[in-house]
């Protein structure tokens, strides 16, 4: 089986905005959807992690788009492992479309954890380190890797939402991608209407869950560029995002 794995996936029309364009929330879907096709042909997905009281659960994610594709479009998500530690492991993304005509790419940090402690736990400890055997590190993934996304403790609070039903996955916090799409919402349509995201990237922190309300606090620092902080209840940080239109 190769290193690297590539998987097929369209522009949906009811996963596209109103430009008819896939929107970043479902391109984040997309991304992780391959993770996990990857690591569970690999043996170290979800399927078998969960039997063992183990799950992955994403750190970092950044997405950088030259253009987001187009309503019905096909295109392949290709991932690869690009490092792996004690407690973390680096995968990256190339979203590139039957033509060979590339889109973006995407970086992100995804922790072990055990799901009765809730904490990290060694991801050596499946299959003897088996996950070295796919590491890639002859594929380029030409984006930053971002770093701590660093905001002035006077931030607008600009929003605070609730959270329900739809917004917890399968590790029972607040769903990675659902924090995209609320971040996204902080602007409206006229807005996109003139703006395009160029890259987006997130950092989480601390779990939420449901019943928790989420406050938002957004800051901007530079011309095209919006840092956002999200708090739960007693003002505990859950993460922080960056946005970059252009």
């Amino acid at each position: 089986m190769d290193k690297i794995g590539i998987y097929d996936f369209m522009a949906e029309p009811f996963h596209c905005d109103f430009s008819q364009r896939l929107m970043m929330g479902h391109l984040g879907n997309n991304m992780l959807n391959a993770a996990d096709f990857h690591s569970t042909d690999r043996g170290f997905g979800m399927r078998y992690l969960l039997t063992i009281n183990r799950s992955w659960v994403l750190s970092r994610l950044a997405i950088e788009m030259e253009e987001m594709p187009k309503m019905y479009t096909k295109f392949k998500v290709e991932t690869w492992v690009e490092s792996a530690m004690r407690y973390f492991t680096s995968r990256n993304f190339r979203v590139v479309g039957e033509d060979g005509k590339v889109y973006g790419y995407g970086r992100s940090i995804w922790a072990m954890i055990d799901t009765e402690t809730r904490q990290p736990t060694d991801i050596y400890a499946i299959d003897n380190g088996a996950i070295n055997n796919w590491i890639v590190t002859d594929k380029d993934c030409p984006i930053d890797k971002g770093g701590r996304v660093k905001m002035d403790n006077d931030a607008e609070l600009v929003r605070t939402i609730d959270t329900y039903y739809n917004d917890v996955d399968i590790n029972g916090h607040i769903n990675s991608v659902k924090y995209i799409e609320h971040v996204l919402d902080l602007w409206d349509l006229d807005w996109y209407r003139e703006h395009a995201i160029k890259r987006f990237e997130i950092a989480y922190v601390a779990e939420a869950h449901q019943g928790d309300k989420l406050s938002f606090y957004r800051e901007q620092t530079g011309e095209q560029e919006y840092c956002v902080r999200i708090c739960k209840d007693d003002n505990v940080e859950t993460c922080r995002s960056k946005v970059t239109f252009f």
